[in-house]
């Protein structure tokens, strides 16, 4: 399985904005993205740097395979 890298909210908001994830509205720190036809909702903290951890949380929120994500960032 390959390593995460150190990513951004940002970044990980445009990785999910390409599986079909929208921003709907923010709460304090925290980013809320919805996807309509999988109806699922992620939240992601707005933070410099994700940690591993809360990555992994966020891409298993959104049902997606790790090597899907990965594939996505470039």
């Amino acid at each position: 399985m390959p390593k995460l890298p150190v990513l951004s909210a940002k970044d990980a908001i445009k990785v999910l904005s390409k599986f079909g994830f929208q921003i709907v509205r923010q709460t304090g720190s925290h980013i809320h993205l919805w996807n309509e036809e999988r109806r699922l909702l992620v939240t992601v903290p707005n933070h410099q740097e994700l940690a591993k951890g809360t990555l992994i949380s966020i891409i298993k929120q959104a049902k997606i395979e790790r090597e899907d994500f990965l594939s996505k960032l470039n």
